[in-house]
């Protein structure tokens, strides 16, 4: 039986902290399902489809990593999917209190699904999206903060961001 896992995320824009869960995960579970969730209630820098754009091509070189998008309740995907198990990177004891009530959550609503938590790496314990979009928005360097094939496309769309205010 295939070991599938879904990594849910807004991937706005993507990491090489993200990555870095999505390799580790993929060395661990058969397939690796990476989610971009549209949230109707965030603004995203990136379209939808910029950002399953950007997931498939750094993830291009690992066979098992499927990358897909949903809206809605993550629960409802996952049935959908017929995957049980979760993975969320956690950088922070921040970043645990609200994943940790999410995990409850989903749970709640099928409690055959598990939450599995990966503690990120310490090279990327800082690193967030909103923290690229802001360091790539004020002319701040992002190399070494997103993979290096998606830099100019996320320092061409914050300076036409920054361009609009």
């Amino acid at each position: 039986m295939e070991k599938a896992v879904i990594y849910p995320g807004s991937f706005d824009p993507v990491t090489n902290g993200h990555l870095d869960i999505i390799y580790r995960s993929a060395n661990i579970f058969d397939k690796v399902i990476v989610a971009v969730l549209e949230n109707p209630q965030k603004n995203p820098m990136f379209t939808k489809e910029e950002r399953v754009a950007m997931l498939k091509d750094v993830t291009k070189g690992i066979k098992n990593v499927e990358i897909d998008c949903f809206s809605g309740l993550l629960i409802h995907y996952m049935n959908a999917k017929n995957v049980k198990i979760i993975i969320k990177g956690l950088r922070a004891v921040s970043d645990f209190e609200y994943e940790f009530q999410m995990a409850l959550m989903n749970n709640k609503l099928n409690p055959e699904v598990e939450t599995l938590f990966m503690m990120t790496n310490n090279k990327y314990s800082y690193l967030s999206s909103s923290a690229v979009k802001q360091i790539a928005m004020f002319g701040g360097c992002i190399k070494d903060l997103v993979p290096d094939s998606i830099v100019t496309g996320v320092l061409k769309k914050t300076t036409l961001k920054n361009e609009v205010k």
